[in-house]
């Protein structure tokens, strides 16, 4: 269901896009004025039927926008990225703690190098 909104929803947008860009400048924002001529429809009916396009088509997009929206809810219903956090494994951190040792023992500094281990001392 997901996918046939969605393609619906993309092959609006592109016809969206056509028929704004197939409408004539009225307000000349980049100093091009529309284009005369006469025709079989005027410049005013054709106007309007290509407005009616783009509301027809607006309408459109913006109804399966909103289907999107709510199929993608319902599909992450009840959960969240938090929640989704709270389930990973944990990662286990090596031990860097000092090795067990009787009591009462210590550790001599390295005999040789500072790349010796520290080894327990003899007593």
């Amino acid at each position: 269901m997901e996918n046939v909104v969605l393609i619906i929803h993309l092959l609006l947008a592109v016809g969206l896009i056509a028929v704004v860009l197939l409408q004539r400048s009225e307000g000349g924002g980049l100093g091009m004025g529309g284009g005369g001529g006469g025709g079989v429809m005027s410049g005013r009916a054709a106007a309007t039927a290509l407005g009616k396009v783009t509301w027809i088509l607006a309408a459109a997009f913006i109804v399966t926008s909103i289907l999107l929206t709510i199929i993608a809810a319902e599909k992450s219903a009840g959960t969240s990225v938090i929640d989704r956090l709270g389930n990973a494994p944990a990662v286990e951190e090596p031990d860097t703690s000092a090795p067990d040792l009787p009591a009462g023992q210590d550790l001599l500094p390295p005999a040789e190098g500072d790349n010796a281990p520290l080894v327990p001392r003899a007593d």
